[in-house]
């Protein structure tokens, strides 16, 4: 992807992030410049890979196979062997009308998908068989919102505004957004996006950046190398 194109989804990211009343932390809006001179002081920042993170899973076309997200807070991995301290992790996250988030399962984290405004969202929803692939016949038994659903294998789950679901591991899922674009919020445990995104198909959870101007906000994938 561009920078150029980044920085703009990044400027109306933000803006329709507002427009629900949803206000990101302080650190969303400091300058590469500003986080490099605060790097001493960041640590859990960049360590847990919190902050700005536009993906089009290394396919070139955003618009069609693409998610924004932003990680507002995230725990330690070491917790969870330690089965206490900060077990949980939270991101808001934008798909775009007919933009698909592409079939994936995760490991370890468990989540709670929820539509915090805007249009449907529409996930796809398959049971993970014996070896961890999908399932192409197994019924798929969800709960959203406390209420026990099921679904055949690739049933179409809609959540309007408010609506949410919990996503065990091992629940494949794609998701995109109906006659608008979706606000989504992801409650989980914690959350490793290197290591725990299992996709059906052969592609990147990070973009490959074409530096043609420079970043207005440092995404989570380019601490490595900017910080």
């Amino acid at each position: 992807m561009k920078r150029s194109d980044i920085n703009e989804i990044i400027r109306q990211a933000d803006d329709f992030i507002r427009s629900f009343g949803y206000v990101l932390p302080p650190f969303a809006y400091w300058s590469p410049e500003e986080m490099k001179a605060r790097r001493a002081e960041i640590g859990a920042i960049v360590d847990r890979s919190l902050g700005w993170d536009v993906t089009d899973y290394g396919k070139g076309d955003f618009d069609r196979l693409g998610l924004f997200l932003f990680t507002v807070r995230n725990g330690d991995a070491k917790d969870l062997t330690a089965g206490r301290g900060m077990l949980y992790a939270e991101k808001i996250m934008i798909s775009r009308k007919d933009q698909m988030s592409p079939m994936h399962r995760h490991i370890v984290k468990a989540e709670d998908i929820i539509n915090r405004g805007g249009g449907t969202l529409a996930l796809e929803l398959f049971e993970s068989a014996p070896d961890g692939s999908v399932d192409e016949t197994a019924e798929v038994t969800v709960v959203t919102d406390g209420i026990t659903r099921k679904l055949p294998a690739g049933g179409i789950l809609k959540l309007t505004p408010g609506e949410s679901v919990t996503l065990l591991p091992g629940n494949w899922h794609a998701f995109w957004g109906e006659g608008a674009d979706v606000l989504i919020g992801e409650v989980s445990t914690v959350n490793d996006d290197r290591t725990d995104n299992i996709f059906r198909e052969k592609i990147g959870r990070f973009s490959t950046v074409e530096e043609d101007e420079a970043p207005l906000r440092l995404l989570v994938s380019d601490y490595e190398t900017w910080l």
